[in-house]
């Protein structure tokens, strides 16, 4: 079955440190994809590993209505992070799951009954967020979906946007920096266009931060990342997932309280379950202590810096501090392959023609040299690329 779902890779992963992968042959490998973003502070981070280790030998679960510690403690976090004065958290298991929940919650707390979303959105792969994600590859076979009630509008687009966002209108919902459609980031002012427009006419405006959060772009949230706006722009809704667990199942919704206190009924069986809230409560410890959002934007620019002196047949990179994006044309695939056989360099695509960096927050610069360096000997046969 796993070979139904998901296409496999020619190398079998054994062990993780740090941003290290081993396989099973011993060979490491830089993981310069943090399996989309998903090990902000690095594989088996000590803090990490050890609150799994103490919550396991206390307690594995239990359902939602019993107050829980290690619940309680990721929530208050969750509010303290939040941008603004967003102090709603819902847990539950990825971040389909958050997205779906984003879109109930608004369609709920407010009188209207259509979404828009952005041309390139990837928001997940159950039938509310499909319906909003904008490939048709991921939702052609199990259509029709709640396409009706969805209008996709060009992104970054702000008259468009403008346009389309009207009083039946309960959900805007966007990605500050859009991943799986190629890196591409908001330009500026669009975001703060977004937040008045939804303003008007009272809709729920829904970042979609589950590959931006955390640190990733250098600031905590892409909302805040003055690369993108020119001061903080608070959403109604901010789903997060991936990385907030390093890598262990769970999702977040966090939501103003407006839509908290219009929100119809909804629950998850395994939300807030106590031994993966006790690695995300331990990750996001990591992330704050270390400040893993600086290292992100400093390594983050010495990369780019790198990368646009050197010598590369691409057509540009596109980045925000560690969510980075090389346009290498339609040979995308072939050169992931190369990093991973020849370089001991695993990165990720973004469609065909994408090369996607989502390291660990903790790189160093020296790794940095190191992409650079394999990605010159991978694409250094334009024709090939």
């Amino acid at each position: 079955m796993s070979g139904f779902v998901f296409s496999q890779k020619p190398v079998t992963i054994e062990s993780g440190d740090g941003v290290t992968l081993t396989a099973d042959d011993g060979t490491e490998y830089l993981d310069v994809g943090a399996s989309y973003a998903c090990t902000p502070a690095g594989h088996c981070h000590p803090d990490v590993v050890g609150a799994i280790r103490e919550q396991a030998s206390e307690l594995l679960y239990v359902q939602g209505s019993y107050p829980v510690e290690t619940r309680s403690t990721l929530r208050a976090q969750l509010a303290a992070l939040a941008p603004g004065e967003i102090e709603n958290v819902w847990l539950c298991n990825s971040g389909t799951e958050a997205n779906e929940a984003a879109l109930k919650f608004a369609r709920s707390a407010t009188d209207g009954t259509k979404i828009v979303a952005a041309r390139g959105a990837f928001h997940g792969r159950t039938a509310g967020a499909l319906s909003a994600t904008w490939k048709p590859k991921y939702k052609a076979p199990y259509e029709p979906l709640l396409e009706d009630h969805v209008e996709f509008v060009p992104y970054g687009d702000e008259a468009a946007l403008e346009a389309a966002v009207d009083d039946e209108t309960a959900a805007v919902i966007l990605e500050p920096i859009q991943g799986e459609g190629g890196v591409n980031p908001a330009p500026a002012g669009y975001l703060r266009a977004a937040r008045e427009v939804t303003s008007e006419t009272g809709s729920a405006l829904i970042f979609d931060e589950i590959q931006t959060g955390l640190g990733r772009t250098g600031s905590f949230w892409a909302c805040e990342n003055d690369a993108l706006v020119d001061a903080p722009v608070v959403p109604d809704v901010l789903t997060t997932a991936k990385g907030l667990a390093s890598g262990l199942p769970l999702g977040a919704t966090l939501c103003a309280d407006w839509i908290a206190e219009g929100a119809a009924s909804h629950g998850s069986t395994f939300s807030g379950n106590p031994l993966v809230a006790a690695a995300a409560t331990a990750t996001l410890d990591v992330i704050v202590d270390e400040d893993l959002a600086a290292n992100a934007a400093a390594v983050g620019e010495t990369l780019v810096d790198e990368l646009e002196t050197a010598d590369l047949p691409i057509d540009g990179v596109r980045a925000a501090g560690l969510m980075v994006g090389l346009e290498v044309g339609r040979g995308a695939n072939r050169v992931l392959r190369d990093l991973a056989l020849e370089h001991e360099i695993l990165a990720l695509p973004a469609g065909r023609t994408v090369v996607r960096l989502l390291p660990p927050l903790t790189i160093d610069e020296s790794h940095a040299h190191a992409v650079v360096d394999a990605l010159e000997g991978t694409l250094e046969d334009p024709a090939e690329s």
